[in-house]
């Protein structure tokens, strides 16, 4: 099983909703877990550490190669490592909130087996394209998605999100978009709109 963080619910209830965090490249399970102090008290949260090292310190969920490529073994094998993971958790409301390149392993999660998780917070991501004839874009009715993005990241550009986003109007999914005018990273305004999402979620 993947190593990881955990916070139980502050306020337990009965539906347990839980939150599972995946964090970006070079990031580990610290990365993310901070806000969680931020979250609905109701929440139970994990925080996952991706499987591989990756040279520059930290850990990666798969290899990216410098044409902007994906080991697709490295890729498929941590994808069916999280599915392992949620598959141990006992909750009628499950959330995925990943950063970057845990955004992009929320979107092939949600979007391929979207019965699995009630939503999923997509920061500084994309949906991977190799992955589109796999996205059940018409089974999506369940699914909710906040999706937030820097206009001004150099990591990832607008454009990847904006494309994204292209993609999910085609679909059946409740999506709330938010660009911010900021770079790679979860800023304070990002914060409050997340804060607003999970509250009408949970509802």
């Amino acid at each position: 099983m993947l190593q990881h963080l955990h916070a139980p619910a502050q306020q337990p209830s009965e539906n347990n909703p839980t939150v599972i965090m995946l964090h970006g490249r070079g990031a580990d399970e610290h990365d993310l877990f901070g806000i969680k102090k931020y979250f609905d008290p109701r929440l139970t949260v994990y925080s996952l550490r991706a499987p591989y090292e990756f040279d520059w310190g930290g850990y990666t969920w798969f290899q990216l190669f410098d044409d902007g490529t994906v080991d697709e073994e490295s890729f498929l094998k941590s994808k069916n490592e999280i599915l392992s993971f949620m598959s141990t958790i006992q909750t009628k409301q499950l959330f995925l909130l990943g950063f970057s390149m845990g955004a992009i392993m929320s979107y092939a999660i949600a979007l391929t087996q979207p019965k699995l998780c009630k939503g999923i917070l997509a920061l500084s991501g994309f949906a991977p394209l190799q992955l589109e004839k796999e996205y059940r874009l018409n089974d999506l009715d369940t699914l909710s998605i906040f999706i937030s993005h820097g206009t001004n990241d150099p990591v990832i550009p607008i454009t990847s999100a904006r494309k994204t986003k292209e993609l999910l109007d085609k679909s059946n999914a409740l999506i709330t978009y938010k660009e911010y005018p900021f770079g790679h990273q979860i800023g304070e305004q990002c914060l409050i709109d997340m804060i607003a999402w999970f509250k009408s979620a949970l509802r």
